[in-house]
This record gives structure tokens, sequence and C-alpha cells, in this order.
């Protein structure tokens, strides 16, 4: 989760300082941002490429104003400041930074911090651009590299990565979602060769343009063939516990409603696990590390779904009519299509997730498994 106040800064201010910038420079030729395309939020339907409007937000009645949010964040950290005698404590701040960040998010609509000031950032730089060219590019999820600079790059493990983090831990026994859904992703070396397209056919031009990197629409991957890529990498690849027995392979249980998925956790662990905890406390701490090993899987578990539900859930599908113009004016410039390759179509999912994505995940984004 992300403090308020840095992703404020870096993605809102970030973009206005970048175009105030822009101005400043005489010979400018272009003005590239990178967005996401879940500045969308939880909408539903085909969701166009096209600018946000400064202070709309997703929630209807609700006015966005961004100035005022700056300003409350710095209310709240002067008051955290006072409360605490020779300035504030750094560990409460950060704290109550992601509440905030949170809170003020689904209050306008969006499912988190990241999305929502991604999405000022837009907003910010469609006021205050003017006549400048601009290029913004909206990426779904990113994943691993498809095949640039080499099969499986990654730094991190992110929304669906987290999944085969805790796949491969078998840290879960049951999820949220629906197989038959689409998870719209695309390798991050796709997202790249875009835009550099998108810079060569867009060098000197007038106006904006805005273009969703996506796959649903072209090739959809769905929860079934994600879920199945999991499987069978891990029945190939059979873990080991530190005791030298094999981990046994096993699917989780996906609930449908997060309500049911929420009830059945707090029925079936976190209520066994307080008593526990309760029992323990009686009997001088006899069943400590058995009750903090668990709630901090409990803990990860809810922090997961807590991330990843928005998507789990999402309904909508991005509009690649922009991208697809793009696709096919690259091939008439006679250019190699090939060396810069952005079509999710010639993706096979299940033969990428199992020989590149997941074995990636796994050597490089397991290191940084907090950064989801």
């Amino acid at each position: 989760m992300y403090r308020y106040d840095v992703a404020l800064a870096s993605n809102a201010l970030g973009a206005q300082y970048g175009c105030e910038f822009a101005k400043k420079c005489p010979n400018l030729k272009l003005l590239l941002h990178v967005s996401t395309a879940f500045v969308a939020g939880t909408q539903e339907g085909l969701l166009l490429e096209k600018a946000l409007t400064m202070g709309e937000a997703l929630r209807p009645g609700c006015h966005l104003d961004i100035e005022a949010e700056l300003q409350l964040v710095e209310k709240v950290k002067a008051e955290l400041a006072e409360a605490k005698s020779g300035g504030s404590d750094q560990s409460s701040e950060k704290t109550a930074m992601k509440e905030l960040g949170l809170k003020r998010a689904c209050h306008f609509g969006w499912p988190n911090v990241y999305t929502f000031t991604k999405a000022m950032g837009e907003m910010l730089l469609e006021q205050q651009r003017g006549d400048l060219p601009v290029v913004i590019i909206r990426p779904t999820m990113v994943t691993s590299t498809y095949h640039d600079p080499f099969p499986g790059w990654i730094e991190g493990a992110r929304t669906i990565d987290a999944l085969i983090v805790a796949y491969n831990e078998q840290a879960f026994p049951c999820f949220v979602g629906d197989l038959k859904d689409t998870m719209d992703a695309v390798p991050a070396d796709m997202v790249v060769n875009a835009t550099l397209a998108a810079m060569a056919v867009h060098w000197n031009e007038k106006g904006q343009v805005i273009y969703h990197v996506s796959s649903a629409i072209r090739n959809p991957l769905t929860g079934q063939v994600f879920e199945d890529a999991c499987w069978d990498y891990f029945s190939i690849h059979p873990r080991v516990l530190e005791n030298g027995k094999p981990l046994e392979n096993r699917r989780p249980y996906l609930f449908k409603r997060f309500a049911y998925f929420r009830a059945y956790l707090i029925l079936m662990y976190k209520l066994p696990l307080e008593m526990l905890h309760a029992v323990s406390l009686l009997l001088c701490g006899l069943f400590s590390q058995y009750y903090n090993k668990h709630n901090r899987r409990y803990t990860f578990l809810m922090l997961l779904v807590k991330l990843y539900a928005p998507y789990a859930f999402f309904k909508g599908c991005f509009d690649d009519t922009n991208l697809t113009r793009l696709r096919k004016e690259v091939k008439m410039d006679g250019k190699d299509g090939s060396l810069f390759n952005f079509d999710p179509k010639s993706i096979d999912w299940h033969s990428y997730l199992l020989n590149v994505h997941v074995p990636a995940v796994l050597m490089y984004g397991r290191k940084n498994k907090g950064s989801v």
C-alpha cells in the first residue's frame, strides 16, 4: 500500500511539474506520460481511450478538489507532529498516510491510492497542457517481459504475481474471483514497444492521444488459464519442505463473492486463531509461536485480497481502438513490426505463464514480495 503523501507527490504533482517543465522547452516535440488503464477504477462496460476531466470523481455526486486533498494531507501530518512531543513518530505517520489514502480513494470511487493519484496526474496534465503535443500510455496489469531484453525480466511481485508467490507457498486455501473472468495483462516489453511506436508516430504532432496497452479484446487471459498454468508448473516442479517432504499441490477454492470469502475466513480461521491466542495467554504463551505464524499468514492473505479484489471482480473492458490503429500504421510505414512487437495476439498465455512468467516471479519477484 502507498502512502498518500508520497503518491500525491509522485503520481499527481509529478505529472504537473513535468508539464510545467515541458512548456519551458522551446524545441519540444512530444510530452510522453505513462499512466495506468485502471484510472478507470472499477467501472464496467467498454472503457474508451479518452481524457479525464478535472474534478470528475468516479462516485456520483462527488467533486474531486486536488488542492483540497493536498491541504488535507498537510493538516493530518501537522496534527500527528503536534501529538508527538519533539516531532511526529515516523511509523504512526506512515500508517496514517496509508490509511488516509485508501479512505480518500474509496470515498471518490477508486479502489486504491495508486490508481486514484494516477488519475489526478492525468487531470492536472489535461488542465495545464495547453497546446503541448501529449501522448498518454495506459497499460493494464504489467507482467514479466515476453522477449526483450530476455524472457522473464521482472522487478518485484505485483497484482497477479502475488498470487503466484502465495500459490508457491500454499499460503491460501481459498481466494476470490471467477475462473471465467478475464485478467487484462500485458508483458512489460510490449508496453515499452508500444510506447516507442507511439513516440515515433506522433513526434512533432499537435494535440493529445491516449493509448490503452491491453490484451483482453485481442487475446483474453482467463482466470482458468492462469490457474491451470500455476497448477501445471508446480506439478512439474514440486516444492520440497525443510524436512525434505514434498509440499502437496492444491488448487485454492474460489469464492465469487467477497462477502462469502470474508465470512468463511473469519469462521474457519480467524475465530479459532483468536481462541487459541486466548488459551495461549492463559498458559503463559505456550502456543504463541504457532499463533504468530498462522496469524501472519491470515494477515498476508487479507492484504493480498484487499489489493487484488478490485481486479478479480473487474467487469470493464479497455477499448484499444487507438492502439490497433497504431499497430496498423507501424506496418503501413514499412517498419519491422516483429522488432517492436506489441501485439498480444502473438502470446500463447499458457505457454508464456508456464515457461516464462511463473518461474520469473519465483526467481525475481518473491525477493520483493512486499511491493505488491
